[in-house]
């Protein structure tokens, strides 16, 4: 058995706890590239007069597939730590590590995001803050998650996996047959097979936009189908999988499979869509169809794939790339009013766009890494995020 699957339950899943942590920091340059992207100025509140195509790149590919794989990773973690905690263990473990988080955070998040806004056009504007725009009253179908939306999902997740444990866990017959799913799954079509309900979700999904991919559930309680599509059958997949987890042991030899389809599924979509966002929604015609399969299916091979690459390479332990996993929660949780606000300091010169969006996130990483290490994982905050207080030491472990 590979060595990352060997390991009693109580140790960590290094390869699996790596991907997590690319999964989200592919979150920082998603963001971060968005300033840069041909139109920009129609779907981001901050955009350069330097656009760049590569940019289009940078954003296309990763927002593809770095949320189904976060939820695939979260669910087989999560059931991990409901068979060790269990279920009253499991909540309260949730509560703090998850609700907590997004109940004391998503405000000043949204406070600064909001301030971020309000800077950016106080300075296009010479100094003058320009009317606000009409806001629509907040409600249950109106509510800005920002980036913090996965949270919100997360909790749904959870409550639907311990309700399905609690009514229909203790069947035998069930078992046996979400483990042979699992099984299909897992094999070499199980991208194929996982893309055709979320393509069926994006081309049902009212006024969907093909280049932005899966609509993100960031404006309302209430998230579409196509995102609980998505991102209820990644986590649903995830818990059933960690209860065949010699499973994984096939991605780690099928990866070069897995990602020579997600590169070319990527071309194939790239060559409808182009590199620049088109706002004009999709129909229901055959070519947008077709798209949407190749795209799911995109998605999907790159998520196997990428399990797949961080289970064959970066099992091993390594205490900077734990320490980064560590952080990485506490990195997406705090990117986006800084991304932002570097975003508009970047506006404001007139350098080449790599320059530009390469200084954005060595400053976001340079801030942030530093903050987590002094304000968070020492401290009550860290032990929200991780679980427990652990022992500061980052310029220790990168001196190793």
């Amino acid at each position: 058995m590979h060595a990352a699957l060997a390991h009693p339950p109580r140790e960590r899943l290094h390869g699996l706890d790596a991907v997590r942590a690319i999964a989200l920091l592919f979150g920082v340059v998603v963001h971060a590239s968005m300033a840069w992207i041909p139109g920009a100025q129609y779907v981001w509140v901050v955009h350069d007069g330097s656009p760049s195509e590569v940019a289009g790149l940078l954003f296309y590919v990763p927002h593809m597939f770095r949320m189904l794989l976060f939820f695939l990773i979260a669910g087989l973690f999560a059931r991990m730590a409901c068979e060790r905690l269990g279920t009253i263990g499991f909540v309260r473990d949730r509560v703090r590590r998850i609700a907590i988080p997004l109940a004391s955070l998503w405000f000043p998040m949204l406070m600064a995001i909001v301030a971020v806004i309000a800077w950016n056009a106080w300075l296009i504007n010479n100094g003058t803050m320009p009317p606000a725009p009409p806001t629509p009253p907040l409600s249950p179908r109106n509510v800005p998650l920002t980036h913090l939306w996965f949270l919100y999902v997360l909790l749904l997740c959870y409550i639907a996996a311990l309700a399905l444990r609690a009514t229909l866990g203790r069947s035998a017959l069930l078992q046996r047959a979400s483990d042979t799913c699992v099984r299909v799954l897992a094999s070499p079509i199980g991208p194929l097979l996982l893309a055709l309900p979320l393509a069926a979700a994006l081309t049902t999904h009212p006024n969907w936009f093909a280049w932005f991919g899966i609509p993100t559930p960031d404006q309302s309680l209430y998230p579409s189908l196509a995102a609980w599509v998505a991102f209820g059958s990644a986590f649903g997949f995830g818990w059933l999988l960690h209860r065949q987890q010699a499973l994984l042991q096939r991605w780690t030899a099928w990866w070069p499979l897995h990602l020579a389809v997600a590169v070319l599924a990527t071309i194939g979509c790239l060559l409808q869509v182009g590199l620049a966002p088109k706002l004009v929604p999709a129909t229901r015609e055959i070519a947008d169809i077709a798209y949407a399969i190749a795209y799911a299916v995109a998605a999907w091979s790159w998520t196997f794939a990428i399990v797949g690459l961080g289970l064959r390479f970066l099992s091993g332990h390594s205490p900077l790339r734990r320490y980064l996993a560590d952080a990485s929660y506490w990195i997406y949780i705090a990117h986006l009013p800084l991304v932002m606000a570097l975003q508009v300091v970047m506006s404001r010169v007139a350098w080449p766009w790599a320059a530009e969006l390469a200084l954005v996130l060595v400053a976001t990483l340079a801030i942030l890494l530093p903050s987590y290490d002094l304000l968070v994982r020492n401290t009550f905050v860290g032990s929200w995020l991780n679980g427990r207080r652990k022992p500061r030491g980052l310029e220790r472990i990168a001196s190793r």
